[in-house]
């Protein structure tokens, strides 16, 4: 079907508006967070995998790290296991991390990967444990109602170094590296590491561009429901001492917060219930979401 005038003008108005990030973005590094519905929806699963094949053929180099939490805790149901969580950070005894493992570095990781393989892409599926990419120490918790206690969650752990050389080989011959987020201690106990966490530390690492964050929310928002934007770090801590930013957005926010300050030039906290959000958020002027810079 031949495209009208004024369909037309505007199919070339927004190719012709990608060109400047297309241009400022390439050769560049963009460590991607992967979660939410856009993980689980049909739709939202190949409209992503699809913006990370073109992001990648006009030369953006793509990280990508995945969460998983909805297929865990399905997971967990089939063995009886309720997930618990505390302060946006799930409780894993050991039981719960064998799952844990099983989910995130064989059934979620594979999907992700063979989705942007069949969509014209060359991704390659990674663990923290692989290498080791991930060395992780065990994360205690602060009791919030009692701040000079902590609390033990089990086979937590937080990033305590990343090594990336695989990652950098692997971007360097044009794959999209896609990691699953479970590291190793040194004892060589595996530990459950939040997405969000490990994103940020490696964005830091991989000195990125930017640091984009999927959520099932359109971005941060205010106590009244209203989109925050344009955040900065003095900002986001006003937000964090106030409450406003809480529960799961907890670990988001505070990896972005730790990203800008440590050299990534931007966070994007997107919406991945909208469709092509990465194109979006990436290629546009208006994005689709909240946007953390340095200053």
């Amino acid at each position: 079907m031949a495209l009208t005038g004024t369909t037309a003008q505007l199919k070339a108005k927004i190719l012709a508006e990608a060109l400047p990030y297309i241009q400022s973005f390439h050769g560049k590094t963009i460590v991607v967070k992967y979660g939410g519905n856009a993980m689980t929806d049909g739709t939202l699963r190949h409209s992503f995998a699809r913006d990370v094949v073109l992001l990648k053929l006009v030369g953006i180099n793509l990280v990508i790290v995945h969460g998983g939490g909805p297929q865990i805790d399905d997971q967990l149901r089939k063995v009886g296991k309720k997930g618990e969580f505390i302060q946006g950070m799930r409780v894993t005894d050991a039981e719960t991390m064998d799952v844990v493992e099983m989910v995130l570095g064989g059934q979620v990781n594979t999907d992700i990967v063979n989705l942007i393989n069949q969509s014209g892409g060359r991704a390659v599926g990674l663990s923290g444990t692989d290498g080791p990419l991930i060395r992780a120490r065990k994360m205690m918790m602060r009791d919030k109602d009692n701040p000079g206690e902590l609390i033990d969650i089990g086979q937590v752990g937080e990033v305590e170094s990343i090594d990336p050389e695989v990652i950098e080989v692997l971007t360097a011959q044009n794959f999209v590296p896609v990691i699953a987020p479970v590291g190793v201690g040194k004892d060589g106990e595996s530990y459950n590491i939040n997405a969000d966490l490990v994103a940020g530390k490696l964005a830091e690492i991989l000195k990125a561009e930017k640091l984009v964050v999927l959520t099932n929310t359109p971005g941060v928002l205010d106590k009244h429901g209203n989109l925050l934007t344009g955040l900065t770090a003095k900002r986001i801590d006003a937000l964090f001492a106030d409450g406003t930013i809480s529960g799961g957005m907890l670990p988001k926010i505070g990896s972005a917060l730790e990203a800008v300050k440590n050299g990534v030039n931007s966070c994007h906290i997107i919406d991945g219930r909208v469709e092509h959000a990465l194109l979006l958020e990436i290629l546009t002027s208006e994005g689709v979401g909240t946007l953390i810079k340095r200053r």
